[in-house]
């Protein structure tokens, strides 16, 4: 050692700069990422829905203008048949293509999951494409495919003779249904198979050892596993089947007669209030009621969902 570095003195103890962290004050760091959805959700979602339930408790009337009329057309929608008669059509369609859809996207599910399908990566790229196509594009393709005098059922009844008709009012609805159930099935199928997919291994394994079946090990593993997702696309298809208004909407023109009526549907029938009854304000109390109604069904699935959860 030089006698220059000798003669430095080294502290023992160096000191250490302390931040101070103040508690008391705000971080609004995390709103800078945040603000950009923030501001598009407030001015797309929550001005107008406060808007709709502003303008649902007025009456614009031909003499004496735009008045207040406070639970007038709630009071209206309950002596209305027409909107009962919708809201009866779609309950119906959620209780019969619901569980149809959600069936056929389990099954897929584990038939992917089962590792015994051949072409799983094609199988699973082709059952989600339906719902890559748009509603529109959708309804208009399977209408054609619905005439009677042309497409693939009148090629079918022009062979063999018959006189089937799948747009004839009775079984119209369930024509719709089969729309949405291709178009949904892929979607919920990912769900499913997202949720299989957590499912270690190893479970399978020790299962097999024990000599339990294929069967033994979707009903004690794979469905259990299930519930989860069951009941956020239970939810999302409940939703989606009450604010039921692209198909039947685009195929209003191609039906014959007038099966398909103006309050087919409670969407349908709101936007024919509002922009070709010029009654907008009774539209919004019918959509502000339908969104109350939808979110009771769906929170009371939610509840029963989270009871069978927890036993």
């Amino acid at each position: 050692m030089t006698q220059a570095a000798s003669n430095v003195a080294v502290p023992l103890h160096t000191p250490v700069e302390q931040v101070r962290v103040n508690r008391h004050r705000a971080d609004w760091r995390g709103w800078k990422f945040v603000w950009p959805f923030a501001l598009v959700f407030v001015f797309v979602f929550v001005i107008p829905i406060m808007y709709a339930v502003y303008i649902s408790f007025f009456q614009q009337r031909m003499i004496g203008g735009t008045r207040f009329v406070g639970f007038d057309n709630y009071a209206r929608l309950l002596h209305d048949r027409q909107f009962w008669s919708a809201v009866g059509r779609v309950a119906l369609f959620t209780v019969v293509q619901v569980p149809v859809m959600l069936f056929l996207a389990a099954a897929m599910a584990l038939a992917l999951d089962s590792m015994k399908l051949h072409g799983t990566r094609f199988f699973r790229i082709s059952t989600f494409l339906p719902y890559a196509v748009p509603a529109v594009v959708s309804t208009l393709i399977w209408g054609f495919m619905y005439g009677a005098k042309y497409g693939l059922v009148g090629s079918f009844n022009g062979f063999f003779g018959t006189r089937l008709d799948v747009l004839a009012p009775g079984v119209l609805l369930a024509s719709i249904g089969n729309i949405v159930t291709w178009e949904f099935t892929g979607y919920n199928m990912l769900i499913f198979y997202s949720s299989l997919s957590t499912i270690p291994h190893s479970l399978y394994e020790a299962a097999s050892i024990d000599g339990a079946s294929e069967w033994q090990i979707v009903r004690a593993i794979k469905l259990p596993e299930l519930r989860g997702s069951l009941a956020i696309t239970v939810i999302f298809s409940i939703i989606g089947s009450f604010q039921l208004f692209n198909e039947p909407s685009i195929m209003q023109n191609m039906v014959p007669g007038n099966a398909i009526s103006t309050y087919y549907t409670p969407n349908m029938y709101a936007y024919n209030l509002s922009f070709s009854g010029n009654q907008s304000n009774y539209a919004a109390a019918l959509a502000i009621a339908m969104a109350v109604i939808t979110m009771a069904i769906a929170y009371v699935v939610q509840l029963r969902s989270m009871k069978e959860q927890m036993r």
